[in-house]
């Protein structure tokens, strides 16, 4: 098992985005996707730094993968998308409209915004051209199973949620935009005020979800240190991190300490409790009642 790093969800200023992406390739993970994903919008400010961390990343050793967007609908969404078959990289989809513009017989990886959820559909995917596949997140471990000894079966490699914030939704409405009173197409970037997403919490001022522009993530951060073991035993090929705004090379340093036995679940969940946002750990979409519980709780160690 190793580790995959996926797309940025967060809008971050272009030197951010430059610092992230050459601390990351200094890190021990074996892929990266990069791109937009959430807001064709956000791409003019920082689109000439995928170049610069494409090269910084490939140099390091790295694969590297393209997203597209998670919802097309403008046309000069679908032209960004067919643009990025241009490019000699593959490409991870994100919306199955993606496939329009990806030929017969080129490969292609799956994003977990796909709704693979039974064998029939990760078959057809890989009849199709998938080379890679990362699974939904609210999968439950007796079905990542399943997918994964299919993809086994099939040659393909399929990889689950590891860490990060997330994504259960993804809409034509700007909820930061509102957020501010003003019109998505007036929105002037606001999401870039919170660079992990804006926390948002029930009347009674219960925990709940965090917005990020168009795009609704968890409050917690989904964690599967406490279930590596777990997800190997499964057959999951990689685990995969999603970016956030600070310590995230040290993350990838400690996921990867874990993977390689170096330390144990509970050591890992208790050193990444502090380099969350709000501290929260979760993991329970796997065997839980609720995907934000945490098995830790079960097991004696504080959330």
């Amino acid at each position: 098992m190793d580790l995959t790093v996926g797309p940025n969800f967060f809008f971050w200023e272009a030197e951010t985005i430059r610092s992230f992406y050459r601390d990351l390739a200094a890190t021990p993970v074996a892929r990266v996707a990069l791109g937009e994903l959430v807001c064709s919008k956000r791409l003019p400010f920082w689109r000439d730094e995928i170049p610069a961390a494409i090269e910084v990343l490939q140099a390091a050793g790295k694969e590297v993968a393209l997203t597209t967007l998670a919802l097309l609908t403008l046309r000069r969404e679908r032209k960004i998308t067919a643009d990025l078959m241009d490019l000699d990289l593959p490409v991870e989809v994100n919306d199955l409209s993606a496939l329009v513009q990806i030929p017969e017989g080129r490969h292609f990886w799956v994003g977990p915004l796909v709704n693979v959820y039974n064998e029939g559909t990760l078959r057809w995917l890989i009849r199709r051209g998938a080379r890679r596949i990362c699974l939904p997140p609210e999968l439950t471990l007796d079905s990542v199973a399943v997918l994964a000894g299919a993809g086994r079966d099939e040659g393909v490699p399929v990889e689950v949620w590891g860490h990060g914030r997330l994504p259960l939704a993804i809409s034509a409405r700007c909820y930061h935009a509102r957020l501010h009173d003003r019109a998505k197409d007036s929105c002037q970037f606001v999401c870039g005020k919170d660079p992990d997403g804006r926390d948002v919490d029930t009347m009674d001022g219960q925990q709940f979800l965090t917005v990020n522009g168009v795009q609704t993530l968890s409050q917690s951060t989904a964690s599967m240190a406490l279930k590596i073991d777990d997800l190997h035993s499964a057959g999951v090929a990689a685990l995969r991190l999603s970016p956030q705004s600070r310590n995230f090379d040290d993350i990838c340093i400690a996921y990867a300490s874990r993977l390689a036995r170096e330390t144990s679940g509970a050591a890992l969940a208790a050193r990444l409790r502090p380099l969350v946002p709000g501290g929260n750990l979760s993991d329970g979409f796997l065997s839980g009642p609720a995907g934000a519980a945490w098995s830790g709780e079960r097991m004696g160690k504080p959330n």
